[in-house]
């Protein structure tokens, strides 16, 4: 089987290198070289789940060119403490970042020189000490912690869960090997190995992931409701998706819909809340190109450990089309008593 990913930028930035998901961009970029440049800055747009920067420069000889910037959105810049003053249109700015891997103009930064001279560390992929200034500001040891805080375990599910970049990963195939873990058919290699990243990966223009990709999502989620309650909720920070768990053991109308999120059905098993979800029509099993069918059927379960400080997950994904086996996933995240959802505009909407 082929390489599929070959250099594309197909994962929020700061999830270690050899765990490839979560999000997309506009372009193809090399992760193998790091480019600057310098320019006016002309637009930026704070995203759910990317920001965008526009940066028009001169060229030799004299032409001026634009170069369109991908980074990480607002809620992971925000938690890593750069604030949204800290580079504004019309400024004239250094740029440090992954550049593409062919003729087109973009970039995913890395680093930037901000206002009053303090260097903006916009990934931790970046380089541990400031490229160019004796201040920086970009702290992503947020995202790196090991534990969770075991306050409050009578809330059980029902608060706010963190990523950190400690767990396992829900998806790590980020390369030719780690597919091989997955059992699948021969219609399933076929489309992998027509899969391409620059025009093929499933988030491009930035579409909302569906199930089961989004759970892969490196940002807070919360459940919101009652253990009683006949509906309860997964708010989603990522794209601001909210998940409806149908509680009551009943099976999708036959009228349902089929959807990306699918038709959500829990049950309690002691504390562990067992979802099975139905009615599918988002086309992919990963954003590394394993295709899902609709036949597909996810059944996950959460449960916190008993002090609270941790959420257990798992997802089985039964999809006789593509796999010859079902497939089991898992993952955790960790609850910290100040965390809380982040809220911005609908996907990629310009949210100030």
């Amino acid at each position: 089987m082929k390489t599929v990913l070959r250099y594309a930028l197909v994962a929020v930035i700061f999830v270690p290198l050899a765990s490839l998901a979560h999000h997309s961009f506009a372009g193809v970029f090399d992760r193998g070289t790091i480019i600057e440049i310098e320019g006016d800055l002309i637009e930026v747009s704070w995203r759910n789940p990317h920001s965008h920067l526009t940066i028009e420069r001169t060229d030799l000889p004299g032409e001026r060119t634009t170069w369109e910037l991908e980074t990480n959105g607002p809620g992971i810049l925000q938690r890593a403490g750069v604030e949204r003053d800290a580079f504004q249109v019309g400024d004239r700015v250094l740029v440090a970042g992954f550049g593409p891997v062919d003729d087109v103009k973009e970039m995913f930064a890395t680093n930037i020189m901000g206002r009053n001279g303090i260097e903006l560390i916009l990934a931790p992929a970046a380089s541990p000490e400031p490229r160019w200034a004796e201040e920086r500001t970009g702290d992503y040891s947020y995202f790196r912690r090991e534990e969770g805080d075991g306050s409050s375990p009578e809330l059980g599910l029902f608060r706010v869960w963190s990523f950190t970049n400690t767990s396992p990963g829900l998806f790590t195939e980020a390369n030719a090997q780690d597919f091989e873990r997955y059992p699948m058919t021969e219609a399933a290699q076929a489309a992998l190995q027509r899969f391409d990243p620059a025009t093929d990966n499933p988030t491009l223009n930035c579409v909302p992931k569906g199930m089961p990709t989004i759970m892969e999502q490196p940002l807070p989620m919360e459940f919101v409701g009652e253990p009683d309650d006949e509906i309860i909720q997964l708010h989603i920070e990522e794209y601001d998706l909210v998940r409806t768990i149908n509680m009551g053991g009943e099976e999708a109308p036959s009228s349902e819909a089929a959807s990306p999120l699918g038709y959500s059905v829990g049950r309690w098993e002691e504390a562990t809340l067992v979802v099975t979800t139905t009615h599918l029509n988002w086309p992919w099993f990963s954003q590394t190109g394993i295709p899902q069918s609709e036949d597909s059927v996810l059944i996950e379960r959460f449960s916190s450990t008993e002090d609270g400080s941790r959420l257990n997950y798992s997802m089985t994904v039964t999809d006789p089309v593509n796999f010859s086996e079902p497939v089991t996933l898992e993952n955790y995240w960790l609850f910290w008593p100040d965390e809380e959802i982040v809220q911005h505009s609908a996907s990629c909407e310009e949210t100030g």
